[in-house]
């Protein structure tokens, strides 16, 4: 086995370690600062543009990861997708996505660098996990293109990456098949595993954050004071039965 092949067998291990590890460590000894700083209050108007522009993006090319890489394409075909198809929305949609997630993340680094208050609260970890971000975003809008036939030679990623994104989980790697995949792809894939070995140590990790308390919290009771008695004390008022 060669050193390249190594190389795909051993790091994403330690890349998933540094995650599961340092997202532990965040919320066991820094649960005050498992927040993503909002600087809504500094500056509101380019928010409301690149935020949604930026979030909408990324699901859209989260889903479109998933499906890539989890689903083999033997499940694909047997629903009756063939390859060409599927490399057609995969292209058009890829594109789309990644351009709007690009031109959001654009507008929200414009603005922490235009907007002085903005400027004042971002932090080096903010800088570092942007440029790594935008790397990321760059090398997978450029892979995308460079492997959709269009710019460059078709690939079918399916038959390398995939196989060793998957290979991983099941604890069999196979970094052989990585090897084999064009350099842009492997490129995107060590920027990617950078941007998750880093991402417990930044604002990224409001990620892993969903409000399912909200579901089941009480209900907030409001008190006011009675009609007709300026100035009573809050709940000095005699208690009614019911509702």
């Amino acid at each position: 086995m060669n050193a390249a092949a190594v190389f795909w067998d051993v790091v994403p291990y330690v890349a998933i370690a540094i995650l599961v590890v340092g997202t532990w460590w965040r919320y066991r000894y820094d649960k005050f600062g498992w927040t993503t700083r909002s600087s809504q209050l500094y500056e509101s108007r380019l928010l409301r543009i690149g935020s949604p522009l930026f979030h909408f993006g990324i699901l859209v090319v989260i889903f479109g990861h998933v499906i890539g890489l989890l689903i083999p394409e033997s499940w694909t075909t047997a629903l009756g997708l063939s390859q060409t198809a599927y490399h057609i929305q995969a292209v058009v949609l890829g594109t789309i996505a990644g351009i709007a997630t690009l031109g959001g993340a654009a507008i929200l680094v414009y603005r922490r660098r235009a907007k002085g208050p903005v400027f004042t609260a971002t932090t080096r970890n903010d800088k570092l996990m942007y440029a790594v971000l935008l790397l990321a975003i760059v090398a997978g809008l450029a892979t995308t293109l460079l492997g959709s036939g269009l710019v460059g030679e078709e690939h079918n990623y399916r038959l390398t990456v995939s196989v060793w994104f998957r290979s991983i989980f099941i604890l069999q790697p196979d970094g052989e098949a990585m090897t084999l995949a064009p350099i842009s792809y492997q490129i995107h894939a060590i920027i990617g595993m950078t941007l998750f070995a880093l991402w417990p140590f930044t604002r990224l990790v409001h990620a892993f954050s969903a409000p399912v308390a909200y579901l089941f919290r009480p209900y907030i009771v409001y008190r006011s004071r009675a009609a007709g008695r300026p100035g009573a004390p809050i709940g000095s008022e005699p208690r009614r039965r019911g509702w």
